[in-house]
């Protein structure tokens, strides 16, 4: 696993020259990288979102696609149009922003829901219907969408079907104040994001996703995870919890977190670091709960540390 460690220690070395002090969210964000997923950032402006999505693209040197959704944008905006050639008297297939490797999406709930479905294909079957013929997106493809979670006016949410097909919802948060004057200084004649090179490219990218895939899971770790998810059913604050999908995501994710410290095997650790980012954006609180203004992020890690974790050595997968 040291490669694909010294792949994801470059790129988030790389990535920390325009984000400061928010190692521990670019791990994430190169962990949902390494699993085949998607992000959501949800933050307020200005804290670097739409940075962490190009400085992510620049350092990986994979193809970029930015959206930029507003309410009158079209599904076609977003996957691309069939349109007549008169020279050839066919249909020509012109690609829309979406047919990228790393796909930003600024202020996603700003977009009308027919206008956000247009992703849901793209999202979980890795290609595009336009017109009854059906494009198959570049691999890697990833969706970094971005959204504004304190300001609801000309706003769209997401619905569960959306959400689930997110891998992650990450949150920056205001930096430190030594991490904010280190950005004035970083920024004061040009940005940094526009000096950024590529440290690794898309033949990297592809072999670091298949080798995390080889990282033993014990079936105490994988009982963990299914027990995790399955108490988000029978939470009492909970209308309802995570799916299967959620359980596949924290699997995955784990093998790729087990593989940026150099490990070949899942500890629940990795899960329990995880699982806030993947559980949280899934559950859908009862009516009681929102009237107490119950976070999804505080029953999450409640569900955590109620649920056991397993001894180390069946943890470890000391019996393989």
């Amino acid at each position: 696993m040291a490669s694909v460690q010294d792949f994801a220690r470059r790129v988030i070395d790389n990535v920390e020259r325009v984000i400061v002090g928010k190692r521990a969210v670019v791990e994430l964000a190169v962990i949902g990288l390494l699993s085949q997923g998607h992000l959501l950032i949800e933050d307020v402006p200005g804290v670097g979102k739409t940075m962490l999505a190009r400085s992510l693209a620049r350092s990986l040197g994979c193809s970029f696609g930015r959206l930029q959704f507003t309410p009158d944008m079209l599904p076609s905006d977003v996957t691309g149009v069939s349109i007549f050639n008169q020279a050839t008297r066919e249909f020509v297939f012109q690609p829309g922003p979406l047919m990228a490797q790393i796909v930003l999406i600024d202020e996603i709930n700003r977009a009308t829901p027919k206008t956000q479905a247009a992703l849901l294909e793209a999202m979980e079957e890795r290609q595009i219907t336009v017109d009854g013929v059906t494009h198959p997106l570049p691999k890697p493809f990833m969706v970094m969408a971005t959204q504004n979670p304190v300001e609801y006016e000309g706003t769209f949410s997401l619905p569960e079907a959306q959400l689930d097909r997110f891998l992650m919802r990450i949150n920056l948060g205001y930096p430190a104040i030594k991490d904010e004057i280190e950005v004035l200084d970083r920024q004061q004649y040009h940005h940094p994001v526009e000096d950024l090179q590529p440290v690794a490219n898309t033949e990297d990218v592809l072999a670091a996703q298949e080798s995390i895939k080889s990282i033993y899971v014990a079936p105490a770790v994988k009982e963990y995870i299914v027990r995790v998810v399955q108490q988000t059913r029978q939470h009492s604050d909970i209308y309802l919890g995570a799916s299967p999908r959620a359980s596949l995501t924290l699997y995955r994710a784990g093998q790729a977190r087990a593989a940026l410290y150099a490990r070949d095997f899942v500890l629940p650790d990795d899960v329990k670091v995880i699982a806030p980012a993947v559980l949280a954006h899934r559950l859908l609180m009862s009516p009681s709960a929102r009237l107490r203004n119950v976070a999804p992020e505080d029953v999450a890690a409640a569900i955590l540390e109620g649920v056991p974790v397993p001894e180390s050595k069946a943890a470890q997968g000391t019996d393989r």
